[in-house]
This record gives structure tokens, sequence and C-alpha cells, in this order.
């Protein structure tokens, strides 16, 4: 049985990049409406059922943020992925904050793009997960009664804080965590500022799980934003289901000029 297609909101106040994004998304059978402003995107949100949000953060109007916000109000269960510029790091950190369920920085790849928006809506009717109930990712395997983690079938040795932090980053596998928001997580919110300690405990901690901690594939550095954990189909490339050759090859910055 075909599953329905995915209704897709997209808000960018860029018409060409609006334009640049329909034939890919058209062409995988996605459905999609598109607004110019948050105004607007409120307004058919309101009035019309979709399964993810693709939010410009740099509009006219009450922006990306706001718009964000307000959507958070009355939906906070509905994927919303940011579109943002490469220097607006701050930026994406208020957007996750608030609730965003990614980013994607422009110019980006309609590949990338679409495997982020397979994933977030993925991740929204996936059945619930029970707090003690193991977390498998490739190689790696975390039992959080027991707080022991796994790899190929050894035992991983962590200290108390490095299992705390695994914990943290495994159970949002796929999502990008703030530094701000692992270090409120892990050691309290009087402690949001220290990135610099957190990144040593990073370092050890990839040398426990990763099979080169230099080209870590499991414990990833978002930059100047946070780390994510991958899930199993970032460790796949999300092979087959990216749509048509070709098209991951495209980049929106391009096909809009």
């Amino acid at each position: 049985m075909n599953q329905p297609a995915i209704r897709i909101l997209i808000v960018d106040d860029e018409s060409a990049i609006r334009r640049a994004l329909k034939p890919p998304l058209a062409e995988l059978g996605f459905q999609f409406s598109e607004a110019s402003r948050g105004e607007e995107a409120l307004h058919l949100l309101h009035s019309s059922q979709y399964d993810v949000v693709l939010l410009d953060i740099n509009m006219p109007g009450i922006g990306g943020i706001e718009t964000l916000r307000r959507i958070r109000a009355f939906a906070p269960r509905l994927p919303v992925l940011m579109l943002t510029v490469r220097d607006g790091e701050e930026e994406k950190v208020e957007a996750l904050e608030l609730g965003a369920d990614d980013y994607v920085t422009k110019p980006f790849s309609t590949r990338e793009l679409i495997a982020r928006i397979r994933t977030a809506v993925r991740r929204v009717h996936a059945p619930a997960r029970a707090e003690d109930a193991p977390i498998e990712i490739g190689e790696i395997r975390l039992i959080p009664d027991k707080r022991a983690v796994t790899k190929r079938g050894q035992a991983v040795h962590l200290t108390r804080k490095e299992y705390d932090i695994l914990y943290c980053l495994m159970s949002r596998a796929g999502r990008v965590v703030s530094y701000a928001k692992l270090l409120t997580a892990v050691w309290g919110a009087d402690c949001r500022e220290e990135v610099e300690y957190l990144r040593t405990f990073i370092r050890q901690l990839r040398k426990k799980i990763e099979d080169d901690p230099s080209k870590p594939i499991y414990l990833l550095t978002d930059v100047y934003v946070g780390y994510r954990f991958a899930d199993a189909q970032m460790l796949q490339g999300d092979s087959g289901e990216t749509g048509p050759a070709g098209v991951d090859q495209e980049h929106v910055a391009e096909n809009a000029s």
C-alpha cells in the first residue's frame, strides 16, 4: 500500500529558492504549499494540515524565529526545519532552543534537504520508546537501566558524565543538541557557558566509541552550534531514499541563479 504523500509548507521570502525546490519535491511525490512571510505561513498552518515546515530564518515581517515561536505555541510536535545562512550560528542556536527540529544551511543540496525532511517526519511518527529501552545505533548499544554501553558486543567503560552525554545524544539521535542544552542536561543550568569543558569530554568519548576519533561517524560536531549522534539513516547515507539520480547533485543556490 502506498503511503500518503508528505505535505510540506515552504516558507521563504526568496521566490527563487521556492521555485528551485519545487521540481525535485514534485518529482519525488511530495505535496507542498508556499509562503513568503511568517504571517502567511501561520494563516496556512491554521487552515490546512502539513507534515513538515521548511522555515527561513531571515524574512521580513515577524521573521523566522518569531514564526517558530508562534508555531510551537499551537503545534509543539510539528517538524520544523530552519533554512539558515552560514554565518547565522546564534540564530541557529536560538531556533534549536525554541524547538526547531533541525536546520539546513544555504546553499544546500536537495539530497540533504530531502533526507532531513524524511528523518524529521519519521521521528514524529515513530512509536514512543520507553526510557529504559536499549538504544542501538550501528555498532553502539546503550542500555539505560544498567547505564552500560557496548561496541560490537564489547563493554565500553565510561565515566558517569561521559555516559550522561552519550545518553543525551543517543536518545535524540539524528538531531543536533546545542552546547547549552547539553551542558544543562548533564551539569545543570549554571554550566551553560562551559563549552570548552564539554569539548574535553567529547574528545574523550570519541576515543572510546569511534574507530578513528579524528574522523567520527557517530558523534558529530555541528560547528558553533552543538553535537549530534548519527541515526541509522545518517550512517547509511539514507541510500535509496533520496530520489532519482542527479537530484542530489543540485544545489538550491545554483538552481535559483
